[in-house]
């Protein structure tokens, strides 16, 4: 529950007679207009006195809206300890006089920095437009005109125009209202809509008592109004709660981040290792310093797989887009891999497993039933039905009703009356024509202690109707035409279709010849309406697609724990046919979810009904403690915590609150679960494709640290500069990298476990077909080095060309050993990256001044010849090992 403090703006004084009260809901109209829009309610602000405001008061937006500062993003960029190797690299170089050396290192330094900078930027982007895209508009009073705003442009004292179907803009004191009706669930937590009024209440009234306020992005479900504004943006009770939610600190680091920095804190000590050891084994052979100094730089360079955050930015990045073109806007590149790990899914009902739109399934009448047919019309399931029963049941669900038919056919109301509606539409029932004949008079409107709602109608003949719908228990009670025995049957009948996933009211009438007699008194019972908002056509799908991808699904619902078992049974929900799996959330109290006796029973529930936002919040964090990797969807803003709290929130972009959005790390614009799946499976080709692109830059890295170190303790020289070895990591290293993260994956990633959330990128797997791939590559340069000083008769710098080119190539071909032959045969980026690395490495050795800056020399046809035989040993022998084992 959000505060119950006042949450409205401080006095501004730099605008004389300006008065912003601190509690306008115990002022009278009068007096709230008088110190809030001196012109009155017929004129409303002028230009001058809204510019005036919007520059003391900013405009109605909430603070989480505003984007991170661009030194912020590219501080981010710098954070990882790949980079501060990289640095310290370019430092030693610098200090020695290497300042070509030097110089190429920041400059993938910057490369990679640019990168993710831009990168990250272009996804802030996409998330101001989505933003953009979901701004509302305001109707608002303005120079004695009513005009269609953009919703932040509100200040203080406009007076604001409602009606049903409208997202309430700012906090409004209202001064008119008419039958008017908010859903304010997404802030109180209250399910029923709220009846409100104009009239001064208590300065100490708490906030969900405030009936004659209106807050910040809760929609109008019935009615009208006018509201003059008491706060806006920050300021407002929504903006009040979203700063409260900014508090919840959640971890920036996602299990990607935190793997790739063990992975970069381990190349650390292998190079700080690496080089003591190669500089105490030069200095014992008695060789020269400098030559050492050379040495230690090539093996800092050799060791830092200078393309891994580039690659690992954009691999992130391509996930993200192909994410956003399937309805999926990501917050966090990491969030990317995040979901690909993720092992549960915490799921609301309403909207995300169902259509979110309720419609009339089945009418039990007293003389029979009748229920929607195949053609989705109302259809007798007896022979005894009284037609006029049904006519009779469908006219008071009409004349007791608030909602209305828009001319294209779409529902504007709360959507149980809007079912109701178009029930009675199908039906063949005019609502003007009924309306004409019964004209309403007044209305009881919906009290949440009576759990009732009445109007009163003309019957004619000098008679009054009165139409009553509500919950079945309090309507049936007030029947005077039931005996008890008629009671507890119909009580049966409402517990029956509550089990069938229905919400059931009941309907009632009664004609008096007094229009000032109760309305809820000696009524005749009419019948019971169960309404269905029916499951999505592709959860069922999804929810297969979870099971065979071992990721739990759990669904968290408010309604009653009958509804939620048989949706979960209709869609189809893992472990639902236990009826132990559903857990009513008010048998664990209102405290935290901490007992030890309890904790076996909800790590096991599959289905939590009348669940409060605080226990969401605690079973998350439950199944975080079990090792679970929880993705948590919400749309409200008591949702909002959970949703920070979770490893990746999700909020909807349909009929998500603003607070709901921020609080997330990814936006569904669909609303769709099968979209969470999707963006799942995605996640997992993401990281599969990392995992792939992390052995072959390891394993290439790996070599040239055997290739420096074997070669410098055996012979007088380098077989390789550090430049060359810079250049191999920036080339043949990176191109054939991105292209193995751009493969389509796996296809049986949704068919296999989650990763174990402290699974580490590489496992034992992956390190020993790294050991083994960077042997057979430094044996094959050393023995080309070798052969060409011996065989051939090089001199030092055609040696050195020999190993640049065998290692060169080699790297090259060994992309097909990191991937199956057929996915190589269907990424097309593969050859790309092959053709491009090919055409860069023959620039670098026939561009004089290139190659003369590279310590490059012709090596003729026997040269290129030991080249290409011995650039090729290293897949031959590794694919004649594959197929033998």
């Amino acid at each position: 529950m959000p505060s119950n403090a006042v949450a409205t703006a401080e006095p501004c004084n730099i605008m004389s007679g300006l008065r912003v009260p601190s509690s306008p809901w115990c002022e009278t109209r009068e007096e709230i207009v008088s110190g809030l829009t001196p012109s009155g309610t017929a004129s409303g602000l002028t230009e001058s006195e809204v510019a005036e405001r919007k520059l003391a008061f900013g405009p109605n937006a909430l603070a989480e809206q505003i984007p991170p500062s661009w030194w912020s993003l590219l501080f981010r960029q710098l954070r990882s300890l790949v980079v501060a190797l990289l640095a310290a690299a370019a430092l030693l170089s610098g200090i020695f006089g290497d300042w070509v050396e030097c110089l190429a290192i920041l400059a993938v330094i910057a490369i990679n920095t640019a990168i993710g900078f831009f990168t990250e930027l272009k996804a802030m982007r996409s998330m101001d437009a989505l933003r953009r895209l979901t701004e509302s508009m305001a109707t608002v009073r303005r120079g004695g005109q009513m005009m269609r705003i953009n919703a932040t442009d509100l200040v203080p004292g406009d007076l604001v125009s409602l009606e049903a179907g409208d997202l309430v803009p700012v906090d409004l004191r209202l001064l008119q209202a008419s039958q008017l009706q908010v859903d304010e669930s997404a802030l109180t937590g209250e399910s029923v809509p709220v009846e409100k009024q104009t009239d001064s209440l208590p300065a100490d009234t708490l906030l969900p008592d405030r009936s004659n306020m209106v807050f910040k992005s809760t929609p109008v479900t019935r009615g009208a109004a006018l509201g003059v504004a008491t706060a806006t943006g920050p300021r407002t009770e929504i903006g009040q709660i979203g700063m409260l939610v900014a508090g919840v600190q959640a971890d920036e680091q996602t299990p990607l981040d935190q793997r790739l920095n063990v992975l970069a804190r381990r190349l650390v000590w292998v190079t700080l290792a690496t080089v003591l050891l190669t500089g105490a084994l030069g200095i014992w052979a008695g060789k020269e310093t400098y030559l050492m100094i050379q040495t230690s730089i090539a093996l800092a360079v050799a060791a830092i797989p200078e393309g891994l955050p580039v690659v690992a930015t954009i691999a992130l990045a391509r996930g993200m887009w192909m994410m956003a073109s399937r309805n999926a806007l990501i917050n966090r590149l990491s969030a990317v891999e995040t979901l690909g790990s993720t092992s549960i899914i915490c799921t609301d009902k309403t909207g995300t497993l169902t259509e979110n739109r309720m419609t009339l399934m089945r009418m039990v009448l007293p003389s029979g039933e009748v229920e929607l047919g195949k053609d989705e019309q109302l259809i007798p399931t007896g022979e005894n039905l009284d037609p006029t029963a049904v006519q009779d049941a469908l006219t008071i669900a009409t004349l007791c009703n608030d909602a209305s038919i828009d001319p294209e056919g779409k529902g504007i109301g709360d959507p149980l009356e809007v079912a109701l509606l178009l029930g009675a539409q199908k039906a063949g029932i005019d609502r003007d024509k009924l309306e004409s004949q019964h004209p309403r008079l007044s209305e009881t409107a919906f009290d949440s202690d009576v759990k009732m709602m009445a109007t009163l109608h003309h019957e004619g003949a000098g008679n009054y109707l009165f139409a009553i719908k509500g919950a079945a228990e309090p309507v049936v009670s007030a029947c005077s035409d039931l005996t008890g025995a008629d009671r507890e049957l119909w009580l049966e009948r409402n517990q029956s279709l509550a089990a069938k996933g229905l919400r059931v009211i009941a309907l009632a009438k009664k004609t008096v010849r007094n229009e000032d007699e109760p309305p809820y008194a000696d009524l005749e019972f009419v019948g019971l309406v169960g309404l269905l908002d029916p499951p999505r056509k592709d959860i069922a799908a999804a929810l297969e697609k979870c099971t065979r991808a071992g990721i739990r699904v759990i669904m968290m619902t408010g309604d009653q724990a009958a509804t939620a078992m048989n949706v979960a049974q209709r869609v189809g929900l893992p472990g639902t046919r236990d009826p132990s799996c559903v857990i009513e959330a008010s048998s664990l109290g209102d405290g935290h979810i901490s007992d030890d006796s309890n904790r076996d029973h909800v790590l096991a529930a599959a289905i939590f009904s009348r669940v409060t936002p605080r226990q969401k919040l605690d079973i998350v964090e439950l199944h975080q403690q079990q090792g679970g990797i929880v993705a948590m969807t919400g749309d409200g803003v008591n949702d909002a915590p959970a949703l920070r709290t979770a490893d990746i929130g999700i909020a909807m972009g349909q009929r998500g609150t603003e607070v709901a959005r921020e609080a997330s790390d990814m936006i569904l614009r669909d609303d769709r679960f099968s979209s969470i799946v999707e963006a799942v499976a995605q996640g997992r080709v993401i990281f599969g494709n990392i995992r792939k692109f992390v052995v072959y830059l390891m394993s290439c890295n790996l070599s040239e640290i055997l290739v420096i170190g074997i070669g410098a303790a055996l012979a007088d020289g380098l077989p390789m500069l550090p430049l060359q070895i810079l250049f191999l990591n920036l080339v043949t290293d990176v191109f054939p990298a991105l292209a193995l993260g751009a493969g389509r994956g796996d296809p049986s990633a949704m068919q296999q476990p989650p990763r174990p959330s402290g699974e580490p990128v590489l496992r034992r797997r992956e390190w020993t077909r790294i050991v083994s791939y960077s042997i057979v590559l430094a044996a094959a340069v050393l023995g080309a080095y070798q052969f060409a000083s011996r065989s051939l008769g090089f001199d030092d710098s055609g040696c050195v060309t020999v190993a640049f080119l065998v290692l060169a190539f080699a790297q090259l071909w060994h992309v097909f050993n990191i991937a199956d032959s057929d996915e190589v045969l269907r990424n097309r980026y593969v050859w790309m990256a092959l053709g491009l690395c090919t055409i860069l490495i023959l620039t670098a050795y026939l561009v004089a001044p290139l190659a003369a800056v590279m310590g490059l020399v012709p090596i003729g046809a026997s040269g290129w010849s030991l080249v290409m035989l011995a650039s090729l040993a290293p897949l031959t022998i590794h694919q004649l090992w594959r197929k033998l084992t």
